[in-house]
């Protein structure tokens, strides 16, 4: 049994080194074990942060490891001890992870109580859902201000949004599941843009970088629920992108960050943790290219997903298949 025991996880430690991942960076250099880094957030976006660790923390490396949502959530429960932070946009797949006891307390930080859950789990961006429109395309149509706007546009004009829509596959991408369950709740439109979308023949995709990247091929013309920052970087790159968020309420999620109950290294996750907090509240977009939490009152209007059990309804197993089965009914349509 014991061989056994051993066996597994001599396993499992390979599957960790050979999982293919989206990206994967070494920082810095150091004669002990690199700070490992969990993470589905683009390493464009957390290169500053790191670098900026380790010029106040030396001999210090740091290997930052970028998967989706869902496969980050599923390899870090398997071998939470290969990991010492988990950050992650699926704020409702984190708090589970921090309800299951996967999380270990950071104290002594200062840092908002709405925007923390028991010390174990941080939010440190705010960052909103967004329509993006390839600006081409709409030189001729309505920018559409609001999500009616848009069922009303791809109803009057079906042959050209035919084909050129997107949005996320809610069935792979957690960020994706968290922000149409979430819009769900908040308004019955969701159902109805997204019947549309389903009628034009959408394309479902894991991850807002894709969407971005055939926006600005032109192979499509609108994306739906695209993660804000993201498309706002691209945007402010180039004129190919067109960003709004809709004028009745942008759906805004918390980006989050957890130190691993079993971190190799334990003490350096929870100082880079806390190092990442104080550099989300001086917000300087040089060392910190997110967007910073919003403020107290701004949380409060901005339709911001709290951090609270609530967010774990859509995990139970039923309710999620019966989302899931509803959400094909609308956007799967098979002439």
């Amino acid at each position: 049994m014991r061989y056994l025991v051993f066996l597994v996880a001599i396993l499992m430690s390979s599957l960790v080194a050979a999982q293919n991942w989206e990206d994967r960076q070494v920082f810095g250099t150091s004669d002990m074990p690199p700070l490992r880094i969990l993470s589905s957030t683009d390493t464009s976006f957390f290169a500053p942060i790191i670098e900026d660790f380790i010029a106040t923390s030396p001999n210090t490396s740091v290997e930052y490891l970028v998967a989706g949502t869902v496969g980050l959530d599923q390899l870090f429960r398997a071998r939470p001890d290969q990991f010492d932070i988990v950050i992650s946009s699926a704020m409702d797949l984190q708090l589970k992870l921090a309800n299951d006891g996967f999380s270990s307390a950071v104290v002594n930080v200062d840092h908002p109580e709405w925007a923390q859950w028991h010390n174990r789990l941080f939010a440190f961006t705010s960052e909103p859902a967004a329509i993006v429109l390839n600006r081409q395309a709409f030189n001729d149509l309505l920018v559409p201000s609001s999500r009616q706007d848009l069922i009303q546009l791809m109803r009057d004009h079906p042959k050209r949004f035919q084909g050129r829509v997107g949005t996320y596959d809610v069935r792979q991408s957690g960020l994706g599941y968290l922000f149409a369950t979430q819009d769900a709740r908040a308004t019955e439109t969701y159902w109805r843009l997204t019947e549309v979308m389903g009628r034009v023949g959408a394309k479902l995709y894991c991850c807002s970088g894709q969407m971005i990247d055939d926006l600005r091929s032109g192979d499509l013309i609108m994306a739906y629920n695209v993660l804000g920052s993201y498309a706002q970087a691209e945007a402010e790159a180039s004129d190919d992108l067109m960003v709004i968020l809709p004028s009745e309420f942008p759906t805004t999620m918390m980006r989050t960050t957890l130190v691993s109950v079993a971190a190799p290294d334990p003490q350096r996750a929870k100082s880079f943790v806390r190092h990442l907090l104080k550099l989300q509240a001086v917000g300087d977009p040089r060392i910190f290219p997110l967007p910073p939490l919003a403020g107290s009152q701004d949380y409060q209007t901005q339709r911001t997903i709290g951090l609270d059990p609530a967010l774990m309804t859509y995990l139970d197993k039923m309710k999620r298949e019966a989302f899931i089965r509803e959400w094909e009914d609308a956007i799967v349509q098979v002439d």
